[in-house]
């Protein structure tokens, strides 16, 4: 396996999830990862634009797809930190060779601008899983001296990463195993987290706020009740919603949880014996401190963020209305 990777790192990389950021560069020398990043890359769109238009969002991710078969050099694996990335890429790859229409409409699009992207080129893959199967647990093992002995860890990827699996990577679609491992071969204490593919909201906090705050709470009780110091994630809006929104979520049904939600980049440059601040903490809401004393560790003062935006009330998000394209309607039949 090649220890090249093109690195798509998505917009969340440099602002709410730079802990994510700061904590994959500290951890890719001892990992041996040499991650090249695809230049004059675009927002992915996140998950509401393909319910708009499919031929713009298509084109949108796709065009990260030719920039990148573009700088292959080599390799034509890309990698994607975050989930809703890592998905939107994959289920582009995947879309425009099982419907040539869509892959049609897509490559005019991107001809205006000078690129073209033929499906199946590259591959598609999560961190995570580049980590397990290319890197290998036996090797992670060999770089931890600090292991993460006593610290219970709640294993949590969210609803995007696992499915749908189109290339079927995962050990199971609804309950995988592989973040389970790899905590594992850090030294920690994984709990059996029965919440771990459920979803976390998403943009639900702005739009229908009472329905994410529920959402919220059921992760965060659910650790809790499994005696969990920490849940452990690799997607920036999982990590985002949960933390920056527990306050919140705290006020509305009266609880008083204080549960931190980091990174699983994070575990890994601890136990490799990495500062806690080279690795993103205290970027987080929820103070990681007690986490950190359960392995000798001292925090490192926190680093101001901006609070998260006060959810809208009533009215929501204003919503865009459906087009009528007629290449749109080709495409989704």
């Amino acid at each position: 396996m090649s220890d090249k990777y093109l690195f798509y790192p998505g917009c969340s990389m440099e602002s709410s999830a730079k802990a994510y950021y700061e904590s994959l560069m500290a951890i890719n020398g001892p990992l041996g990862l040499h991650l090249e990043e695809i230049r004059d890359w675009n927002c992915c769109g996140a998950t509401e634009y393909l319910g708009v238009s499919l031929t713009p969002a298509y084109a949108l991710i796709a065009r990260n797809l030719a920039l990148a078969y573009k700088q292959a050099n080599g390799t034509h694996t890309v990698v994607a930190p975050c989930s809703a990335c890592y998905l939107n890429l994959a289920k582009a790859d995947f879309y425009m060779n099982e419907r040539p229409s869509l892959g049609e409409h897509v490559n005019t699009a991107l001809a205006a601008g000078g690129l073209h992207y033929d499906p199946g080129t590259l591959d598609i893959r999560h961190l995570l899983d580049v980590i397990i199967n290319d890197i290998g647990l036996d090797a992670v093992k060999a770089k931890v001296v600090r292991p993460l002995k006593g610290l219970r860890v709640a294993p949590y990827l969210g609803c995007m990463v696992p499915r749908p699996d189109y290339d079927h990577r995962w050990s199971n679609p609804e309950y995988p195993n592989e973040l389970d491992r790899l905590l594992k071969a850090l030294g920690a204490e994984v709990i059996d987290f029965p919440l771990k593919t459920h979803c976390c909201g998403g943009h639900m906090t702005q739009i229908g706020p009472e329905t994410a705050y529920k959402l919220i709470n059921r992760l965060i009780s659910s650790a809790d009740q499994y005696k969990a110091d920490v849940m452990v994630t690799l997607c920036p809006m999982c990590q985002m919603n949960v933390d920056a929104y527990q306050g919140e979520t705290n006020r509305h049904f009266h609880t008083n949880f204080q549960m931190p939600i980091i990174f699983f980049t994070q575990l890994i440059g601890l136990a490799f014996g990495l500062d806690p601040k080279t690795l993103g903490f205290g970027r987080e809401f929820v103070s990681a401190k007690n986490m950190l004393s359960r392995i000798g560790l001292e925090a490192p003062e926190p680093i101001e963020s901006a609070p998260p935006k006060k959810p809208l009330k009533k009215e929501g998000l204003p919503m865009p209305r459906m087009p009528r394209d007629a290449s749109d309607e080709e495409v989704k039949s």
